[in-house]
C-alpha cells in the first residue's frame, strides 16, 4: 500500500495528463466538450477513476462516453509513460453528476427566494389580528382582585415550605 499523499499526487498528475490528451491528441469526432473534474486512485495505484462532465445534451454525453472508452488504451499508455510508475493504472471513466446537482440546487434556491419575496410583498401592508397588545393588564377592578388573590396564595405556599 502507498500513502495517501502519493496516491493524491498521482491522481492529480493523471487528471492533468488526461485533460491534455483530450484537448490536444484525441481527435475523435464523437468527443464533445469534455471537462475532467476529478481523478481518484486506489491505494495500490492499480486503478484510477476519472470523473468528467460533458457540456451538451444526453446524446452528446453518450457519444463522448463512447469516445472515451475507445481512447482508453491510448490515454492509459500515455499516463504510464508520463508518470513513470511501474504499472500504469487501469482507467475508468465516469460521468460526474455534480454540475447537474448544483444546477438543480441553484434552481431550488432561486424558487425559494422568489417565494420569500412574494411572502414579504404580501406582508408589507398587513397588520396583526386582534389588539396590538394581546397581554392582559390589571386595569379592571376584577383583575386587581385576581392578582391579589394569586399573590396571597403564593405567599401562603412559601410559608408552608
Amino acid at each position: 500500500m502507498v500513502d495517501a499523499a502519493r496516491a493524491r499526487k498521482l491522481a492529480d498528475r493523471i487528471q492533468q495528463i488526461v485533460a491534455e490528451m483530450l484537448e490536444r491528441r484525441i481527435k475523435d469526432p464523437r468527443l464533445g466538450f469534455v471537462t475532467v473534474t476529478d481523478t481518484r486512485v486506489t491505494a495500490d495505484l492499480r486503478e484510477a477513476t476519472v470523473f468528467y462532465t460533458v457540456f451538451g445534451s444526453e446524446a452528446e454525453r453518450a457519444d463522448s462516453a463512447a469516445a472515451l472508452e475507445s481512447a482508453k488504451g491510448i490515454i492509459r499508455s500515455e499516463v504510464g509513460r508520463q508518470t513513470g510508475v511501474r504499472f500504469a493504472p487501469t482507467l475508468t471513466f465516469k460521468h460526474d453528476p455534480l454540475p447537474d446537482s448544483a444546477r438543480h440546487l441553484d434552481d431550488l434556491i432561486n424558487a425559494a427566494r422568489a417565494r420569500d419575496a412574494e411572502v414579504a410583498r404580501q406582508a408589507q401592508g398587513a397588520s396583526y389580528a386582534g389588539e396590538p397588545d394581546p397581554y392582559r393588564k390589571p386595569e379592571e377592578e376584577g383583575d386587581d382582585e385576581l392578582a391579589d388573590l394569586q399573590g396571597s396564595e403564593r405567599a401562603a405556599g412559601d410559608d408552608q415550605a
